[in-house]
């Protein structure tokens, strides 16, 4: 007799239970792991930011053992467009050089026609978002976790900025020495730095603000924007706390200018003080609606958890907690000595004569 014929067994397909707890699982698994990605990619944008501040700290050397000092915050001609620059060519360009692009410094340099347009040596007024050279993008300068579109046919950006110390007033000034190591024109050496240069700032991160004019906040992150029209900072910067809600700008007005034209000099495109933390509120003292305010806090700022990259004189770069000790910021500022804003004002100041120890 033949064997009885076996009956072939059908897979059973997955019942309906089966799949969300499948599927359940799969979205825990993609929670778990999505934080950690995302730190990764922060941390990856984080040692890039920390390498082109590297760079500049290399390139500031190598500019001060040519000239023997640092290049100026705010320089150039005097006279203004279509004669000069008017002042406000800011130390990345003569930085350019000593960042591997010399042909973009022999361009800015050398002026020429564009367009039919006839531009003298160094360029036409800084903040000139036409002129072609100005408008290049060098990649250097963009940190990547800032939120920095690219230009199109405008000027070109920065994520990084100068150190004014923990100077409030004459930003601008041409003939005033401010306590940090960059101001307009007038120049510091590495023998102006008394405290120590791996204990004086020389650069730091400031974030994005969509170059904005003046308007009405609506919950703006204070680290893109500043408060205008705020004078009780000339004697109590800490006043500038009280213009924001906790991390944003609420009912006030504010603008945001730093980070928009990489060649202008002027303090809130390029610079930054050392008085309140980073990430902290940040305000200028008149209703200026560029950028040419003469006196406030502007802290640096960043999306790095918890502080900002900051290159150091010596040419290190550290974490700056937002934390960090400020001292008395009610205190007024000072045009000499210690300063009155903790370590953080001491890191700023060049000849504060302060100990910082392990800050």
């Amino acid at each position: 007799m033949s064997s009885p014929m076996r009956r072939k067994r059908v897979p059973l397909a997955f019942t309906l239970v089966e799949l969300l707890v499948v599927i359940a699982i799969i979205g825990v698994l993609v929670s778990l792991l999505l934080p950690a990605v995302q730190a990764a990619r922060e941390a990856a944008r984080r040692a890039q930011c920390s390498n082109g501040l590297k760079q500049f700290g290399l390139a500031l050397h190598n500019y001060a053992d040519v000239f023997k000092r640092f290049p100026p915050r705010r320089g150039g001609t005097s006279a203004a467009s279509p004669d000069g620059n008017a002042n406000r060519l800011s130390a990345f360009v003569p930085l350019l050089p000593f960042l591997e692009q010399k042909p973009l410094f022999d361009s800015i340099a050398a002026g020429g026609s564009y367009g039919g347009t006839t531009y003298p040596p160094g360029g036409p007024n800084a903040w000139n978002s036409a002129y072609p050279p100005f408008q290049t993008q060098i990649s250097l300068i963009i940190c990547p976790s800032d939120k920095v579109p690219m230009p199109v046919n405008t000027a070109g950006r920065n994520s990084f900025a100068f150190s004014m110390g923990d100077q409030i007033l004459n930003h601008n000034s041409n003939s005033k020495l401010v306590r940090g190591i960059f101001g307009s024109q007038l120049c510091k050496g590495f023998n102006d730095l008394t405290d120590g240069s791996s204990n004086t700032i020389a650069m730091s991160e400031r974030t994005w603000g969509n170059n904005l004019g003046i308007t009405s906040a609506t919950g703006d992150d204070v680290r893109i924007a500043t408060a205008v029209n705020v004078t009780s900072v000339n004697t109590n910067p800490g006043s500038c706390y009280t213009q924001a809600r906790g991390t944003e700008f609420q009912g006030i007005q504010i603008k945001a200018r730093f980070g928009a034209l990489w060649t202008d000099g002027q303090a809130e495109r390029v610079g930054f003080t050392t008085v309140l933390p980073p990430n902290a509120p940040s305000c200028v003292n008149d209703g200026n609606v560029n950028a040419d305010s003469n006196g406030g806090v502007l802290n640096p700022s960043s999306y790095h958890p918890g502080g900002v990259n900051a290159l150091l004189a010596d040419g290190s770069v550290r974490f700056i907690n937002q934390n960090i000790n400020c001292g008395n910021t009610a205190a007024p500022p000072v045009d000499r000595g210690k300063s009155p804003y903790g370590v953080w004002g001491a890191l700023g100041s060049t000849e504060g004569r302060e100990a910082l120890g392990d800050f």
